[in-house]
């Protein structure tokens, strides 16, 4: 089976939020550490992590630092994030990225699954809820080079995205709710 790499972008300075979303805690685990833990658990290799703000605090709670990227310009946006760990991956044998956010803590293993199921170098696929859009989103790696020239500010591959018609939505609503979590009110209860 060809390999699918799991890219989780946690480089947020999470001002709305009131701190790093990275080092949210819900139900005694941080956000890293369970994002994280969905892309291992969806059989994502190789698994690379971008930081940025408080990064070494966050670098700390992960198992290995070989799989930490630090986003130097990750107060840019997004978009920093993206390029920085994409162009981390080009040494991988993978041919898709699946790449997550570290504020949705209502996906699970299964829908990064689901999304990934049949991922190749000519992918372009992404969840839905209900049919809206969301994370995770499968980029392959033929895309790579094309998606890093342009991701910039906070929309990551959102204008690459839009329009595009090899794009695959994949229905997820069964499986997760796909919400981010932009303010501690937010958290799920």
């Amino acid at each position: 089976m060809a390999e699918v790499a799991g890219l989780l972008l946690a480089a947020g300075a999470g001002r709305r939020f009131g701190g790093p979303k990275a080092l949210a805690v819900l139900d005694g685990e941080p956000f890293v550490v369970r994002a994280l833990r969905v892309l291992t658990d969806a059989g994502c290799a190789p698994v690379r992590v971008v930081l940025g703000a408080s990064v070494e605090e966050v670098r700390a709670l992960l198992p290995g630092s070989e799989a930490v990227v630090v986003a130097e310009d990750w107060e840019s946006g997004m978009g920093a994030s993206l390029r920085a760990g994409l162009s981390a991956l080009e040494t991988s044998c993978a041919v898709a990225a699946v790449v997550h956010l570290v504020d949705l803590p209502g996906v699970g293993a299964e829908v990064v699954r689901r999304v990934a199921a049949g991922a190749g170098e000519n992918t372009v696929a992404r969840a839905a809820y209900d049919g809206v859009p969301g994370h995770p989103v499968v980029l392959g790696r033929r895309w790579w080079p094309e998606i890093v020239a342009g991701a910039s500010g906070d929309k990551g591959a959102r204008d690459w995205l839009k329009g595009r018609p090899d794009l695959r939505l994949v229905e997820c609503g069964d499986l997760g709710t796909g919400h981010d979590v932009d303010r501690r009110e937010d958290l799920p209860g």
